[in-house]
């Protein structure tokens, strides 16, 4: 087997593609700095002036760049498949005669989406136009409709958001 493919048991290194090296996460990292950025560009803007925007906005990209991937770092693909492929049937909402391939996409959508949209402090409830967007675009041939898949999907994001510090988008969980 050559290097470059991993086995099916093997864990998502998340390579950096450019430096190759382990623990890149560029979705959680770039939502971090974006939203950090406006907002030290903001701060440094009240207190200093162009100058203080320009600083503040360099400050809080760093710092929220590294926030971000600690989010992204937080979620195992890998981990979070298994842990839903073994548990998914005791759900209430899955239905006799469904399987674990019929609900993954539902789940992946919801921890994927709270990686994606951590940054931006909004709620499941806020987001789920934009989640439910993402599941009919990455569904594949699942049969469940959103009405169902929802319910997969925020358990997904709810058992992310419990495992990372902080309750980032606010809603108490």
């Amino acid at each position: 087997m050559s290097d470059d493919k991993k086995m099916v048991n093997e864990p998502d290194a998340n390579l950096d593609p450019l430096s190759g090296e382990t623990g890149a996460h560029p979705v959680a990292t770039g939502i971090g700095a974006a939203s950090a950025g406006a907002a030290g560009a903001a701060i440094g803007g009240a207190i200093g002036g162009p100058v203080g925007a320009v600083v503040g906005a360099v400050v809080g990209a760093f710092s929220g760049g590294l926030a971000g991937k600690g989010v992204g770092e937080a979620i195992d693909p890998t981990v979070e498949d298994a842990y839903w492929r073994n548990n998914y049937n005791s759900s209430s909402y899955a239905e006799t005669g469904t399987t674990y391939d019929d609900y993954q996409p539902a789940y992946r959508t919801g921890y994927e989406g709270y990686s994606r949209y951590s940054g931006t402090g909004k709620s499941f409830n806020e987001l789920e136009d934009d989640l439910q967007r993402d599941y009919e675009t990455n569904r594949g041939k699942s049969n469940v409709q959103w009405d169902k898949a929802k319910h997969a999907t925020r358990d997904a994001w709810n058992r992310v958001e419990r495992a990372v510090p902080g309750d980032i988008d606010k809603d108490g969980r």
